[in-house]
């Protein structure tokens, strides 16, 4: 079966004009210019199958919006080449938006001055959707983004965050193959947020609509997402799932027990060479609860046989590492090894 989207190879630069300080550098711009060229995305190679749920991530400047504008054909690229849905996206514009659904940032697609209401019948109209299909999304987005006291209200009345969940209800009011999703939840609160994710994953869960998103709220990843694909400086850094990009990445593991009865100094002692072989040390204690700290996630049921063979445990848990501290210290340090 053919992936949904097929990136090979793909790089896209920018020319940035040179121009000195003062008005004599403006004079000498005008006569004769300078310029350098810079990678916005820079061969970066990937594949996308149908129904996938995808995080694109990176800081600005990535390459995260110019690779998304190619993919939904409103950029040419340089070089390389993308296919999405059997079709090139800069030479089948047209063809494609039929199947494909856009939400980007604070730019909406709904029209300014008439009601929301009448723009989802306008695109119903444009998509040719079928009953079944509309009726069906529509009473999602109502539902869970509680649009009905919007859909008599202009668009231009809006606040940001009522604007954001009406633009994500019309990009897959026609239940697109593929939407592209560049921050679905900008200017939304804690609790909207949440129903906005339900929202989208009911989309893709009913019509197997593959989803790209990118976000700087990584929970939107964390929760809709299985794969995430991270770019930096216009280069791929990394494309795995989530569980691998813990494991790649989590450089410290945890496991937090808590035993019958507070644990005596003399018990840990004769722990601590045990441990030592794992390379893992007991981080914490606090009564019954200890927290021990570990290296290497090949060592988590090593680990966790002894703790269970030495200690009463009566309760043993894994911490999962917390992403948005894992990509925080990646970029920090500029040093991400390729997967």
């Amino acid at each position: 079966m053919n992936p949904a989207i097929d990136v090979d190879h793909l790089c896209k630069t920018y020319k940035i004009r040179i121009k000195k300080p003062g008005l004599w550098g403006s004079l000498l711009a005008f006569v004769s210019s300078q310029s350098n060229e810079v990678f916005a995305v820079k061969d970066i190679s990937f594949k996308i199958n149908s129904g996938e749920r995808v995080g694109l991530i990176g800081e600005n400047g990535a390459g995260k919006s110019t690779t998304l504008k190619m993919l939904t054909g409103i950029l040419v690229p340089q070089s390389g080449k993308i296919n999405v849905l059997g079709r090139i996206p800069w030479k089948e514009r047209q063809q494609l938006a039929l199947n494909i659904g856009v939400v980007f940032g604070q730019r909406p697609q709904l029209l300014w001055d008439i009601p929301v209401r009448e723009t989802f019948q306008l695109l119903k109209t444009m998509y040719r959707i079928p009953d079944s299909t509309f009726n069906y999304v529509l009473h999602e987005a109502l539902h869970r983004l509680h649009l009905e006291p919007l859909l008599s209200t202009p668009v231009r009345l809006l606040s940001l965050g009522q604007r954001m969940r009406c633009d994500l209800a019309a990009a897959l009011l026609h239940a697109p193959s593929i939407a592209f999703l560049d921050e679905p939840t900008i200017g939304l609160d804690v609790s909207i947020k949440e129903q906005v994710r339900e929202f989208i994953q009911e989309i893709n869960k009913k019509f197997n609509s593959t989803l790209i998103i990118t976000t700087h709220d990584l929970k939107d990843i964390t929760q809709i997402c299985k794969r995430l694909i991270v770019l930096d400086h216009g280069t791929l850094l990394f494309d795995g799932s989530l569980k691998q990009f813990e494991n790649q990445f989590a450089q410290k593991k945890r496991i937090i027990i808590e035993t019958k009865a507070p644990t005596a100094p003399a018990k840990i002692q004769q722990l601590k060479p045990a441990l030592a072989k794992l390379n893992a040390q007991l981080l914490e204690i606090e009564g019954k609860r200890l927290v021990f700290e570990y290296l290497s996630a090949k060592c988590t049921p090593e680990l966790t046989k002894l703790l269970l063979k030495k200690l009463p445990v009566v309760d043993l848990s894994l911490e999962k590492p917390d992403i948005e501290n894992l990509v925080t210290q990646i970029y920090k340090k500029k040093e991400i090894p390729h997967a």
